[in-house]
This record gives C-alpha cells, sequence and structure tokens, in this order.
C-alpha cells in the first residue's frame, strides 16, 4: 500500500526535486519547503473540493463556512435537510447544489465509500470519485493529494501550477493541460511535492506583489 505524505517525506522529496531540478531549487532556496496541506479525508472535504471548483479558494471557503455555520456539521444528511433556496442564500449555484446533492445521496445509499478509498491505488480511486456526478480529474486529483496525501498526483487543470511553471519556465503561454501532466512525468515519485512547490512559488509571488 502506498504510504501517505508526510512533513518528513515532503521535505525529503522537495530537497531530490531540488537537486535534480533547477526550477525546483530556485523555489526551495528562494521560499522553502512548502506546506503539507492536508485536509481530513471524507464528505466535508470532498465537498469543499467542488466548491473550490472554477472559483477562487477565498469564494469557496467563504460558501462552504456559511454551510458549516448553518448546519454545526456539514454531513450528507444534514445537507439533504436543506432545500435549493437555502443553499443559495449560503452561495451554492444550482450547478453545485445538484453535485453537493448527488454526492451525499450517493454516499447515504452506499454507492460510494469514502472511507475504504486508502485500501485502493490512485487509478482505482480516480475511477470511485469520478463515477459521481460534478467530480472529474481536478477534483479526483486534489482529494488524493490533498485528503489521501497521496505521494506521485499531478492535478490536471490547475491554472494555478500552469502559471507558476510558466514563469519559472520562462515561457510566453502556459502549457496546456494535456501538456503538463505529460511533462511533469519526469518529476515522479515526487509529482504531489512537485505540485507543492509550485502552488508555494505561485502564492509566495503573489502575496509579495
Amino acid at each position: 500500500m502506498t504510504k501517505p505524505l508526510t512533513l518528513r517525506t515532503l521535505a525529503k522529496a522537495c530537497r531530490e526535486l531540488a537537486r535534480d531540478h533547477e526550477m525546483f531549487a530556485v523555489v526551495h532556496d528562494r521560499y522553502g519547503t512548502p506546506p503539507l496541506w492536508d485536509r481530513e479525508p471524507g464528505f466535508a472535504t470532498l465537498l469543499k473540493i467542488i466548491l473550490e471548483q472554477q472559483v477562487s479558494l477565498a469564494s469557496a471557503k467563504a460558501c462552504f463556512d456559511k454551510l458549516e455555520a448553518h448546519l454545526g456539521n456539514v454531513t450528507p444528511e444534514l445537507l439533504l435537510s436543506l432545500n435549493d433556496a437555502t443553499l443559495k442564500t449560503i452561495g451554492f449555484s444550482r450547478q453545485k447544489s445538484s453535485y453537493a446533492r448527488h454526492l451525499s445521496e450517493a454516499i447515504l445509499e452506499r454507492r460510494v465509500d469514502l472511507d475504504s478509498l486508502h485500501l485502493l491505488d490512485d487509478a482505482a480511486i480516480k475511477a470511485e470519485l469520478i463515477k459521481l456526478k460534478g467530480i472529474g480529474e481536478w477534483t479526483s486529483d486534489i482529494y488524493l493529494l490533498m485528503a489521501m496525501l497521496r505521494p506521485d498526483v499531478m492535478p490536471r487543470g490547475d491554472i494555478a501550477l500552469h502559471e507558476a511553471y510558466r514563469r519559472l519556465a520562462g515561457l510566453d503561454a502556459r502549457p496546456s493541460s494535456d501538456e503538463f501532466v505529460e511533462l511533469a512525468v519526469k518529476w515522479s515519485p515526487h509529482r504531489s511535492s512537485a505540485a507543492r512547490l509550485l502552488w508555494h512559488f505561485y502564492l509566495s509571488e503573489k502575496a509579495v506583489r
């Protein structure tokens, strides 16, 4: 079974990436080891990642925080107790309300068992998650990387990662999703740490500006 990433193994992987790839040496020397950015596995985290699709992290957090304040505890049962009008006032779009309901029902009807995903390999976990309405490659990749702490995952279609790579590589244009996933193969078996280094660079540079 794949061992989850820890602060210790993240630091070791970052040192190896910095040794072998100049762009990661730049990030590591300038900003150090990135945070683990770990999240608790389960329904609430997967729902929050769904909320993060195609919006800012701040916007998604505000919506999730309002939901948590309203429910007290974010569970499938309690989410299904809310009608669409209430979800709208909390900040859910019609589409994300539909996704949230579908996820809640899938868990309650045992069509997906988030608690047993750790027994599966990365590809099997993605296959299970992508069966669910509203969950695609990016959402399943982020869940693998942050909630399950799998060590060799590169999220597909993450604009911040593409932009960080563009700046570090001195490119005029960002790589496409397919191009980025293909070029990231050379960072295996530490793609999750590479992603964290790129996010670390992107967020640190943004803070400086």
